[in-house]
């Protein structure tokens, strides 16, 4: 037999390539995600033309958690038993038609669609998306595929209101250039997508639709990514949901770039604290994730009783980073501890667990401003999501996570 010698840089070539093959994989997640936030920006503007209030606004806001949810309870399940291209694909043709009728949208039900729709795409994202990354990464690049797939997520859900301000305010058709934009992105994912080499799933029995569960040995990690990701997330919804509204009403800011851009350092936040933290003992990024979000919440409570736009953009970085450690923290220990086969659905059972607190308290705010005042229910809002922070940081401190 020959031996087959493989120089050192030929090595180091396909190292290269695999990092590289990771990092394109995160692109579709990283083009959902801007359309998840794309419209924050947009919504005083409907709010002046179709003429719907606080309450109404969070409820649009809801109906994206909604789909979100509804598609993670069969997304993680159909993208482990039959593969990752079945349900990224169908998944990215309902993010560009939802593109579709947030551009021609003329009511408040064609904006709610839109955002269910957005909903599902983006749930299919947070657990076939992030799945294959993992996939590409392999089980020696697991960490790397962890930071590339919570990356693409904050950072693509910061680019999309940015993006949306900026659009809005410099060229026509405020709330119609962006879709148009995001619909050419969603195309150029949909093309990685079908490119990719996935994982064609492991076949399996049981319910196709039902609550994510999680093999045993990954229980308590996803227990614990829930415990601080939940504030984090519920915190950034907030921003994105009630902030505009806050800006402009409370804190008179209101050229949409300011919403947008706000929206854009927050994500950026985000994404800047998992490269710093990546080598960090994961129980350690999680508890500095509780603190960020208890920071965040006081320093909104502070920003609205006095007005000041700048706590409110600290109020906005802090959650950023709250969020931003805790989903990386979360997504590292469930890939340590669940096996590939099961991966997509324990994604989905730690984003399940954020996103209904970060669906349901923005509602419940946005109503209680309309029965009091805004500021009122930001206080109220503010204390909730503080409580759970340091309930979340008391747990990770008191549990073992198990994982670097």
């Amino acid at each position: 037999m020959t031996a087959v010698v493989t120089r050192p840089h030929e090595a180091a070539g396909k190292d290269r390539a695999h990092r590289a093959m990771i990092w394109l994989a995160a692109w579709p997640v990283f083009a959902v995600f801007i359309l998840s936030n794309a419209p924050t920006p947009l919504y005083v503007v409907w709010q002046r033309s179709l003429g719907f209030s606080s309450g109404t606004l969070t409820a649009i806001f809801a109906c994206y958690i909604v789909g979100l949810l509804g598609a993670l309870l069969v997304a993680g399940v159909v993208s482990d038993r039959l593969g990752r291209k079945p349900v990224l694909l169908p998944a990215l043709a309902l993010a560009m038609l939802a593109c579709v009728l947030f551009a021609t949208a003329t009511s408040v039900f064609v904006l709610a669609l839109a955002r269910l729709l957005t909903g599902i795409g983006v749930g299919a994202a947070v657990s076939a998306g992030m799945a294959a990354v993992t996939d590409v990464g392999g089980p020696e690049r697991k960490r790397l595929a962890a930071l590339a797939a919570s990356a693409a997520m904050v950072l693509g859900a910061g680019f999309g209101p940015l993006l949306a301000g900026v659009f809005s305010e410099t060229l026509p058709g405020p709330t119609v250039t962006i879709f148009a934009v995001e619909f050419a992105l969603l195309v150029s994912a949909s093309v990685v997508v079908a490119r990719l080499r996935l994982s064609k799933g492991a076949g399996g029995h049981g319910a196709w639709i039902r609550i994510p569960a999680v093999a045993p040995g990954g229980r308590t990690a996803v227990l614990l990514g829930i415990a601080v990701f939940a504030p984090g997330i519920t915190a950034t919804s907030f921003v994105l949901s009630l902030g505009p509204s806050l800006l402009s009403n409370l804190l008179g800011a209101t050229n949409r770039v300011v919403a947008g851009g706000l929206a854009f350092v927050m994500f950026l936040g985000a994404t800047g604290i998992q490269f710093a933290v990546r080598r960090l003992p994961i129980r350690t990024i999680m508890v500095g994730s509780a603190v960020a979000t208890t920071a965040s919440m006081i320093a909104l409570t502070v920003s609205v009783s006095t007005a000041s736009i700048v706590l409110f953009g600290m109020a906005a970085v802090l959650a950023g980073l709250g969020q931003g450690m805790g989903q990386f923290a979360g997504l590292t220990a469930i890939s340590a501890a669940v096996p590939a086969a099961r991966l997509a659905e324990a994604n989905a059972a730690q984003n399940v667990g954020g996103y209904v607190p970060a669906a349901v308290l923005p509602l419940a705010a946005g109503f209680l401003s309309d029965a009091i005042d805004l500021t009122g229910a930001t206080a109220a809002f503010a204390m909730v999501v503080l409580t759970a922070a340091v309930a979340g940081g008391i747990l990770v401190g008191i549990r073992a996570v198990g994982h670097r």
